[in-house]
This record gives C-alpha cells, structure tokens and sequence, in this order.
C-alpha cells in the first residue's frame, strides 16, 4: 500500500514538473465549469491555457481497484470559435481481487484481478500495481454557434489518441443553452468513439455511444454549483456487433473561478449497469465493472496565460 500511495506521488509530481515546464510559453481563459461534461467556453482567438486535470477510478465488485489517470494539457484559441489542444497522458493502477462476479473467478479458478490497464495475465496472481506515462492526445472543438448569442450553442469536437493503455479516436456532439444572464447553463453532448484497448494480450475493438450532461448554475460571482450525468453503452467491435454493457452514472460538481485561476472538482456514483454476451461475466450487483468502477472523482485546475 506504501508502495502503491509513493507510486500515485510521483505521478503527480511528474505531472506538476510537466505543467510547470508547459507555463514557460504565454496565454489566457475558457473556463472548465464541469468534470467530465464538455462547454463551448473557448479560448478566444491568440489566447493559450494550461490545464492539468487528475481522475480516480475506485472500486469495483470486491478487492481494491484504485486507477489514476493524469492529463497534461495546453489549449489554443485558433480563431474565437476554433479551440485546438494537446495532452501528455498518464497512469497508476493498483488492483487485486478485484473484478467480475464471484462465480465465473470460481469457474476459471482465477483470483479476479482485473480492470482497464489489467492484463489478463495477472487474473492468476497476487495483484497488479504499474505507473507510467501512457501516451499522447490532440483534440480540437469547433464552435459552429456561441451560446451566448443564439439560443442553442453548437459545437463539433475531435479527439484522437495514440497511448500504450489504448488507440481511439473520439467525437462529440456539443449543445449548450445559457440563461439567466449566462448564470445557468445547460450542456449536452453525444458521443461516439472507437477503440482498441492495448493492455491485455489480445487487443480489443470496441465502439462507445455516450450521452453525457450537466447543469451548472453561477450562485457567487466566483463560485458554481451543478451535477452531471453519464448514459454509457458499449459494443463489441467497430460495427456495432453486439452491445456488451449499459450503465448509468451520476453526480455533483463544484467551479471556482477567479481573474488568474480555476479549480473544478466532481465525482459521479455508478447507479445501475447491465452486460450482455460476450461481456456477461463483466457484471454483477447490477454493475458494469470492466472500464468502470463504483465511483469516480476528477480535480481539474487551468490557469490562463
């Protein structure tokens, strides 16, 4: 545990030396109200940001599952509606015990130990603990519509992803509605993404449709209240084959925001899932375990430049 808790410090740090390293360029702010929710608050054209987010993943059937992920980012304001972004990408996993329902580990005799970032190789032991840096994203968001001029802000959103954990390719679909002099806001976005996880010894195809959402509401100049919620659907393969998991989650979020900083922190509780052939063994208690856990808790910071 000592071992597991020196592993997810140094992470940090790295990311911090990483951040630090990154705040030697210049830039200025779109501010990230939600966790995992994406707005149309854009950097405006010339302006750059620094943001460093940091999730945890815990718990899933039984055992311990703790999956941290860090992501390094500067953001770009191409024109006022373009927004282009890169990430540096990283990790820490400490499981065992951990996965899947009790019958199907009695079956094949395994310990159950598993997970995203979990090789399959390490089912018949002990437990799995690794950190390191996982890969690299580039991702740009097109603002076809601004929320705070018409009634219903459009945007397009691209996302692809090289990394050792996995390749995908990422795109959503953005709206967004202001009210209330822009205090409240309501976002949307649909998305779809391909990919194929790298972790395990075969690698595995799968096609995600989501459908994620949040309110936000500005109850201080400096402070923001509001909640979010995750549709999640997985299918085997990239053709939609057969759907292999649905789940739900949910959860509140906090913004605070001044001239020179920002800090947002949400979680969101997994509130029922369902698994289908091939995935069956995936669930239980009603639960969607292989990517996912119980519940899951992001601090994102940005400080314009």
């Amino acid at each position: 545990m000592l071992n597991q808790t020196r592993k997810v410090k140094n992470l940090i740090q790295k990311s911090i030396c990483v951040g630090v390293c990154l705040l030697s360029f210049n830039s200025s702010a779109g501010e990230g109200y939600f966790g995992w929710v994406y707005s149309l608050d854009l950097q405006p054209e010339g302006k750059w940001e620094f943001e460093q987010r940091l999730q945890l993943t815990r718990g899933q059937a039984s055992g311990t599952y703790d999956l941290w992920q860090a992501r390094t980012e500067m953001e770009y304001g191409l024109s006022n509606d373009f927004q282009l972004a890169g990430y540096l990408n990283s990790y820490s996993i400490n499981a065992s015990k951990n996965y899947t329902n009790s019958e199907y580990c009695e079956q094949e005799n395994s310990t159950c130990t598993g997970g995203y970032g979990v090789p399959g190789s390490a089912s018949h032991g002990s437990g799995y603990a690794k950190t390191g840096i996982d890969g690299v994203s580039i991702e740009g968001i097109w603002r076809i519509t601004n929320p705070v001029t018409s009634p219903i802000g459009v945007g397009l959103y691209l996302e692809p992803t090289i990394g050792n954990l996995k390749n995908a390719l990422e795109t959503r679909l953005i709206l967004q509605s202001n009210f209330l002099d822009d205090r409240l806001q309501l976002v949307g976005n649909l998305v779809y993404e391909v990919e194929k996880l790298k972790f395990d010894e075969e690698p595995i195809e799968e096609t995600i449709v989501d459908v994620v959402a949040g309110v936000t509401y500005r109850f201080m100049p400096n402070l923001n209240l509001g909640f979010e919620y995750r549709f999640h659907n997985d299918f085997d393969g990239y053709s939609f084959n057969n759907q292999t998991q649905r789940a739900h989650f949910i959860g509140p979020n906090v913004h605070y925001a001044t001239k020179d900083w920002w800090v947002t922190a949400a979680m969101r509780t997994q509130v029922g899932g369902q698994c289908w052939a091939p995935g069956t063994a995936e669930c239980s208690d009603s639960k969607v375990w292989d990517s996912h856990g119980r519940n899951e808790y992001i601090v994102k910071f940005g400080m314009p430049f």
